[in-house]
Parts: structure tokens; sequence; C-alpha cells
């Protein structure tokens, strides 16, 4: 694979996945539906194992669940706002609440089990 399509990949998986940052994070988050954010890094071996069971289930919940990505490195104020001291990790905002989260490559059935407990 090359270099140009590896750091693509890591990047952003599909077009059902938001990257989001400072400006754009609460927007996001404060949606009445509910958004599952992927806290991640590009040097994270677990953060890259679960990109594809993401973007997996962001093509199957994307109607009833959005799905972003934020990179801890370029939004470390995000991250420590919400307590994220390990990666990956998962939490389900609804109305710009942290409700529910899941830390470290939990695998596809962790992930779709925390999902379905709020669609």
């Amino acid at each position: 694979m090359s270099e140009d399509k590896k750091t693509t990949s890591m990047h952003a998986a599909s077009n059902n996945l938001i990257e989001l940052g400072e400006k754009n994070f609460d927007d996001v988050v404060g949606s009445s539906k509910p958004v599952l954010v992927d806290f991640w890094a590009t040097w994270c071996g677990p953060c890259q194992f679960m990109l594809p069971i993401f973007d997996k289930l962001a093509k199957k919940y994307g109607s009833k669940v959005t799905f972003g990505r934020l990179n801890v490195d370029d939004n470390q104020g995000v991250a420590m706002r919400y307590d994220v001291y390990a990666i990956p990790t998962f939490i389900v905002f609804m109305n710009g609440k942290a409700i529910d989260r899941a830390v470290g490559a939990v695998g596809e059935k962790g992930l779709e089990g925390l999902l379905q407990k709020y669609q």
C-alpha cells in the first residue's frame, strides 16, 4: 500500500464519519440525535484496528446515530474536557452531554452493544 493510501485510510474511512475539532465539536455533539465520538490518534495501533469497525457501524447505523472522530493530539482541550486518558475511547453524546463510553479496542460487538442502547 502506498504512503498516500495509508495516510488517507487513517484519517477518514468514509463520508459517514465527521472529522471533529475544537471549532465544530460542540455543534455536532449538541444534536438531539445520538452522537458516537471516536477519540483517537495516528500513532495508536488499537485506534487503527477499530477504524474499519467504526466505519462499518457508521454505514449501518448512520440514519439513527451521528459518527464523529476526534484526533486527541490535535484537540487536546476537548479530550481533557471529557477525561479521555486512554485511546481509543468512544463516547456517546446526547444533547451535548456525554452519557456513556467504552474504552479500548472493544471490537464490533462491544461498540455495537454501546450503540444499541441509544438508537
